[in-house]
């Protein structure tokens, strides 16, 4: 069975004691760049209307993900209820912003519960926490749950990047690869489509904290990621993402050989066919521009979307037991 640097941090009793201090955070919340200061052990508040326990909304072996996140046995993943983020354009929204209370509640030992079923039962490569920032403290208890059950597969924190360095240096060895976005490059674009203030400084500073962790991507001898980051951008329409600003911080402060996921996925979802400037898909000339900056910056590490993928990642989390067709 592989060690992991969590089963290091189980064995010197580090992790429970990140557990309990992350869990103490949540009297006064200060788990993302909100710091909305409420007490969520007593109940559900803040803007991400999440209480201790957790939302789940669905796990399931996914097979949609980057190839070396989903490799051949699928991707271990568990779609977490609620968000810090409100994008006006997401794809999740069914999930993201409903109720928290109307999806599966669990602890952490039943969210250890559903990572092992996950690892043993699916045979999946990894777990895949998908909107995990709000439940940071509840998953570092559930890993410390799930070790003296067998959990050895690679943890992958697959994150908006609206996260909070205090936060993530809590999850150093912890997590094995980072899959954060990288959404804009406007503080005012972020405001407008997903209120989210000071993004700019807020994701930047995350993923650098991340690369710090992780480092570039490795894999193994199947190509299946084991750790290290992989940066996702989604291409907005009317340039709105600010792709090339974006490729080109992660270029030259973190790494040109950085793995990148550009994603030509957009779709007016949501209540984004309400707003102009983003109620239709990406052209063909967007799609050109951004393919253009990053041969321009000689970033040749990750995947292209390609165009006419709009319509083959939509979810519908009202779907039994897995959200994507297959």
């Amino acid at each position: 069975m592989t060690q992991r640097r969590y089963h290091q941090l189980y064995k010197s009793g580090e992790l429970r004691k990140r557990a309990e201090r992350l869990n103490e955070r949540l009297a006064e919340c200060d788990i993302c760049p909100r710091c909305c200061r409420v007490n969520r052990l007593e109940g559900s508040g803040g803007y991400c209307r999440s209480g201790k326990p957790v939302a789940v909304a669905s796990r399931c072996a996914h097979h949609g993900e980057e190839p070396a996140i989903s490799g051949t046995r699928g991707s271990g993943t568990i779609f977490f209820a609620s968000c810090n983020l409100s994008c006006i354009f997401c794809q999740n929204y069914q999930i993201s912003q409903g109720h928290p209370s109307l999806f599966e509640r669990v602890d952490g030992r039943g969210l250890a519960g559903m990572m092992i079923y996950l690892q043993d039962e699916l045979q999946c490569h990894n777990i895949n926490l998908v909107s995990p920032t709000h439940y940071a403290p509840q998953i570092v208890e559930a890993v410390c749950e799930a070790v003296p059950l067998g959990l050895h597969v690679p943890i992958v924190y697959n994150t908006n990047g609206y996260d909070s360095v205090e936060t993530l240096a809590m999850l150093d060895g912890i997590v094995d690869i980072y899959l954060p976005d990288i959404k804009y490059a406007s503080d005012k674009w972020a405001k407008k489509f997903s209120r989210a203030s000071r993004y700019v400084k807020h994701s930047r500073s995350a993923i650098a904290e991340m690369y710090r962790q992780v480092g570039n991507l490795e894999t193994d001898g199947q190509g299946v990621a084991q750790m290290g980051v992989i940066v996702r951008h989604l291409i907005l329409p009317n340039r709105l993402s600010g792709s090339e600003d974006a490729l080109r911080w992660l270029a030259t402060s973190l790494s040109r050989d950085i793995t990148l996921s550009i994603m030509a996925q957009y779709y007016p979802c949501h209540l984004a066919q309400n707003e102009p400037l983003l109620s239709r898909r990406i052209s063909a000339g967007e799609y050109g521009e951004v393919m253009h900056v990053i041969e321009k910056l000689g970033m040749d590490n990750g995947w292209l979307q390609q165009l006419d993928s709009a319509e083959h990642y939509l979810p519908d989390f009202r779907r039994q037991g897995h959200p994507f067709s297959t």
